[in-house]
């Protein structure tokens, strides 16, 4: 046999074996950004249609939220039925869409809120706020003024913080629309010993 021969041939199962390497290491890599694709695909579908994060950044909806609380915000309810109220919602602040809030839907289409005395008035009658510390007092603002009664119009609703005292909602800036309403929060995964879905109780 010619020693030629038998180097050549060496040579030869060399360079297969290394591009036998390189074609299996370039289909891991495929593959790898094959699944990065699909995998980033569906959390994005999942984030614009289905759920979303949040942190609480603030007080105003203390007691019920706290400064740092991680939420999940689900985004398939208001799709197929209309916000009730006492729901808790995350909103794109109406007057700067770059930030979102987390307030409580008070009144929904319909209804005619009045703030008087501290106290808030829902058609007439003195609302029950069962989710507020008692003796909680609520301020009338530049839009709900004290003792002016307003009505909500279609796809109007009013929405205010837990925390009277520290939040910026419809007393001051008015109603919201539904298309502004990013979902309904509805459980808290942040910290461990707040662990829980979130109520309108």
């Amino acid at each position: 046999m010619n020693p030629n021969n038998y180097a050549e041939d060496n040579l030869l199962y060399g360079d297969i074996q290394r591009r036998s390497f390189f074609e299996k290491l370039k289909g891991y890599f495929i593959e790898f950004f094959e699944t990065i694709v699909v995998v980033g695909a569906i959390f994005a579908l999942i984030y614009l249609f289905v759920a979303q994060f949040h942190k609480v950044s603030g007080l105003s909806m203390f007691p019920t939220m706290h400064d740092g609380d991680f939420l999940i915000t689900e985004k398939i309810t208001y799709k197929f039925s209309q916000p009730k109220k006492g729901e808790i919602i995350v909103l794109k602040n109406p007057r700067d869409n770059s930030q979102d809030f987390i307030k409580r839907i008070i009144a929904v289409p319909g209804d005619t809120i009045k703030i008087e005395n501290n106290n808030v008035y829902l058609n007439g009658q003195l609302l029950e706020e069962v989710y507020l510390p008692p003796g909680t007092r609520s301020r009338s603002g530049s839009f709900l003024t004290e003792g002016s009664a307003i009505k909500a119009g279609n796809n109007q609703y009013f929405v205010f913080g837990d925390n009277r005292n520290h939040s910026s909602d419809s007393r001051e800036w008015g109603s919201i629309t539904k298309e502004e309403i990013i979902g309904k929060a509805f459980f808290r995964y942040w910290p461990p010993k707040s662990l829980g879905l979130l109520t309108d109780k």
